[in-house]
């Protein structure tokens, strides 16, 4: 029987993701492979890690399901000349590879929103007043953009932010929200916080925990938030578990929630 694996936020821990991934005995002509993004950077392979996602998909076709994460984009906008470097990026051996093109092409045409059934998949969140549909929808509307090298340009050269009280800017903040959100107020305007949730400021809360959440009816996969570490509810979970800190990747088979961790082989 076929099953269903998750991996979490990888950031370009190659070594460690290979460890992980001769625990899940995948089985390489019917299982299925989901990632929540963040293939890349802070990690010391992000190449590696890239050329490995490229070939799996050749290989699994749709069986392979990436959405794309913020340090994901910030590579293709680097490369497309709409972001300067940072000073924690270890994207260069990316940028300098012979086939850096292909690559980036074929990470711009992975999804921001994966939804299959009542499971959906995202790199970081949802604004509580967004119902699964509407997400979608959303995410549909992007996607056509981040394809195109003009469009996305324009589209990502002012960074992905979430923004704070300033009017929305639709697009923008959108794909900031789908790849950033950790917070929210009660009132569903994101919050910008990235530590534990016990240390948030006053009126922030998970976006998963703000009251009368409109993709409740759905179990929402993401990664994105390592302080906050695995998180495994019923109809949320979080498997972003700090590999490139120095602490797990993980995966989920989603069909029993079996987890399998591995320990990171990468310094953070």
């Amino acid at each position: 029987m076929a099953a269903t694996y998750v991996i979490g936020d990888i950031h370009g821990c190659f070594d460690t993701l290979q460890a992980l991934w001769s625990q899940l005995g995948f089985d390489l002509e019917q299982d299925r492979l989901w990632l929540v993004g963040d293939l890349v950077n802070r990690g010391p392979q992000s190449l590696e890690v890239l050329r490995w996602g490229r070939d799996l998909s050749a290989r699994l076709g749709d069986r392979l399901r990436v959405v794309l994460g913020n340090h994901d984009l910030h590579l293709v906008a680097r490369h497309d000349g709409a972001a300067s470097q940072r000073s924690k990026d270890t994207l260069e051996a990316v940028l300098s590879a012979p086939d850096r093109d292909e690559l980036v092409a074929w990470l711009a045409s992975c999804s921001l929103v994966y939804r299959e059934g009542d499971v959906l998949l995202v790199h970081a969140g949802l604004l509580p007043q967004w119902t699964p549909e509407e997400a979608e929808r959303k995410a549909r509307e992007l996607e056509p953009v981040l394809r195109d090298p003009a469009r996305r340009r324009r589209l990502l050269e002012r960074g992905v932010k979430l923004a704070e009280g300033s009017p929305w800017r639709l697009r923008r903040d959108d794909l900031s929200v789908l790849v950033s959100l950790r917070m929210c107020t009660v009132k569903g305007r994101p919050c910008k916080w990235k530590g534990p949730p016990e240390g948030a400021p006053t009126g922030c809360r998970p976006w998963f925990q703000a009251p009368g959440r409109m993709s409740s009816g759905v179990t929402v996969v993401f990664g994105h938030w390592a302080a906050l570490g695995l998180h495994l509810e019923p109809a949320v979970i979080g498997l972003d578990s700090g590999c490139v800190w120095g602490q797990r990747l993980s995966a989920l088979r989603l069909e029993d929630r079996t987890l399998f961790q591995q320990e990171s082989l990468e310094s953070g």
